[in-house]
């Protein structure tokens, strides 16, 4: 056994040995102190003692849940990551206590306990964790979100509160939601996940994107096919891409409807989204697209993208 690892099971063994008395809290907030340090060090001559005193502290159990706690408010990100860390070790047994800090008055502590039963992922959490979905601070509503993404079950609260947060007005709070939307597979987040396609936050815009992906295409495709033509630009060019990905049927062909759009622009994005999810040309749209079109740059962009699909395909 290495000598770290002595080191770490003598001192949880003399916390373990002492008894209920406030002395004996004392002395077992100067070990965990004292663990704590270790667990949390970056410096070389320590490296090997890291996770020893991670598992050290874990093996505390529910007793180092309320010190692990005080520790969220620290500024340093190392001692935040061991803290992450020592609780999801611990586990669902960290939960009531962890749920129970979720109406502390420090936003700080409050957001860091969300990111920590997200990653234990036990369902209990749900309930509380959507508790505090209006939360003032945004960050909160962000970790919130993510939490219920990371712990991945589909109950009607969790998945009624990240649809709902694709409205919030933060976009990293519409991005989190947005995400959690493609984990739990929320179907009925088609609509208003198309509509943040044209997000004026890239991070919103493009995990709506991925969720999308993840969801039902027939029904995606059908929410496009209803909006895509009266769209921003914006949303329309990404919806052009989006479809490109989905690559059925109906997709590309509601891709080639709008190659007829009177704005060039439109007409470029939805040709170069066409080549990309047709790159072997099986619908036979290539020849009536280099035909038809007059704007020089739109046919500059075709052919760029023409040459990269045959490029790719061999």
């Amino acid at each position: 056994m290495k000598r770290a690892n002595v080191i770490v099971i003598a001192a949880l063994i003399g916390i373990m040995g002492l008894g209920g008395s406030a002395a004996a809290d004392q002395s077992l907030k100067q070990q965990f102190d004292s663990l704590f340090t270790l667990a949390s060090s970056g410096a070389i001559i320590y490296q090997d003692l890291v996770e020893p005193a991670k598992d050290s502290i874990a093996a505390l159990g529910v007793p180092a849940v309320p010190l692990l706690i005080d520790k969220f408010s620290t500024s340093s990100a190392r001692e935040r990551w061991a803290v992450i860390h020592i609780l999801a070790r611990i586990g669902s047994p960290a939960v009531p206590l962890l749920t129970e800090a979720l109406q502390r008055p420090d936003e700080k502590i409050v957001q860091r306990v969300c990111w920590a039963l997200g990653d234990i992922k036990d369902p209990a959490a749900i309930g509380p964790l959507t508790a505090i979905r209006n939360h003032a601070s945004w960050q909160v509503r962000d970790q919130v979100c993510g939490a219920l993404g990371k712990i991945g079950q589909a109950e009607p609260v969790a998945t009624e509160t990240v649809v709902a947060a694709l409205a919030d007005s933060i976009g990293e709070v519409r991005k989190a939601a947005a995400v959690s939307c493609g984990k739990l597979l929320v179907q009925e987040a088609v609509e208003p996940l198309v509509g943040m396609l044209g997000d004026d936050f890239y991070g919103a815009r493009f995990s709506a994107f991925d969720a999308l992906l993840k969801l039902d295409s027939v029904r995606v495709v059908e929410v496009l096919t209803d909006s895509i033509t009266g769209a921003t630009l914006l949303q329309g060019n990404v919806a052009c891409d989006l479809l490109a990905r989905i690559k059925t049927d109906r997709a590309l062909e509601l891709l080639f409807e709008q190659t007829f759009s009177l704005d060039p622009s439109r007409r470029a994005h939805a040709a170069v989204a066409l080549i990309r999810g047709d790159p072997e040309d099986l619908c036979g749209f290539y020849e009536f697209l280099y035909e038809r079109e007059l704007d020089r740059l739109t046919l500059l962009k075709m052919q760029s993208a023409h040459r990269a699909a045959s490029h790719d395909s061999q």
